[in-house]
């Protein structure tokens, strides 16, 4: 009996216990390492989630699209800076900075930074589900790392129905979407996570709630945006969107792919972690 009531112990103790946020950094690295050995496409399609996408512009499947060209050329190097995981550890991100370059010259550098959405496999090996990234110049100083475990406390019971999950975050997507259309500042005022970031082309990540509707009012930026799908956390404490969005800056519109991190509050509100544009541009 005592033996048995250990084993339950045990077992009890596994299932309480949050996902460690380095299992997906971890990742990240292990992709860095093969996008060396093999190369960009060999490294994408050795990482790839069965239902991942990348944006080449319009959302492709990443097996697909680079099973279907001979070769990317150039070398990219990542350096993940800020990651989460959710409770349960099947979904998680990273994001950084990004080094590509094609030739051995270093006016040839291109400097940006990326986010990437990874998802737990049958195996609970970290799959890419989801890679955007962004240009901007060369960072003048390293950003601050920014690797946290989950906070099991926001753990929600999961849904009986196992649609409700995917439809609650897409109505807040949804909502977030109309509020833009009333009020930029009010939406992001609202939505926005203490500790957000913005990944906007042609400028470093934002930190912080303050700092980005300060950029957004500087900048004189107004959204309306399109929600596409969105996925989340079997443990209901994280989650993402993504879609399509024209930003008005003064009298220039342009287009924009959008992917949003979701995270839930203490209150069990949730809250945009972090956001990224990627312009549209024509290939």
């Amino acid at each position: 009996a005592a033996i048995i009531l250990i084993g339950l112990s045990k077992l009890a103790l596994a299932q309480t216990t949050p996902a460690d946020v380095n299992t997906v950094v971890e990742a990240e690295k292990n992709f860095n390492k093969l996008v060396e050995r093999r190369g960009i496409k060999g490294g994408f399609l050795a990482v790839a989630d069965p239902e991942g996408i990348i944006f080449k512009p319009d959302a492709v499947n990443i097996t697909t699209f680079y099973s279907n060209i001979d070769k990317q050329p150039g070398t990219l190097a990542t350096s993940p800076n800020f990651a989460r995981i959710s409770v349960n550890g099947d979904l998680a991100f990273t994001a950084g900075s990004y080094v590509y370059q094609n030739g051995n010259d270093d006016t040839d550098k291109v400097f940006g930074d990326y986010v990437s959405i990874w998802r737990a496999d049958a195996d609970n090996k970290m799959k890419l589900l989801i890679n955007l990234g962004i240009q901007h110049p060369e960072a003048e100083q390293e950003a601050l790392t920014d690797f946290k475990n989950p906070d099991p406390t926001k753990h929600v019971a999961p849904s009986k129905d196992p649609f409700s999950g995917k439809r609650v975050i897409l109505a807040t997507d949804n909502l977030f979407n109309h509020s833009l259309t009333i009020s930029t500042l009010a939406a992001y005022k609202e939505f926005l996570s203490p500790e957000g970031r913005y990944y906007f082309p042609g400028f470093e990540q934002i930190m912080g709630q303050d700092k980005i509707m300060k950029f957004i009012d500087n900048e004189g930026i107004s959204i309306t945006a399109e929600t596409a799908n969105a996925g989340r956390s079997t443990s209901n404490d994280l989650a993402y969107t993504y879609g399509k969005a024209r930003i008005k800056k003064g009298e220039i519109v342009s287009n924009y792919n959008y992917v949003r991190i979701w995270e839930i509050d203490a209150n069990h509100k949730w809250d945009i972690l972090l956001e990224v544009f990627s312009a549209i541009e024509n290939e």
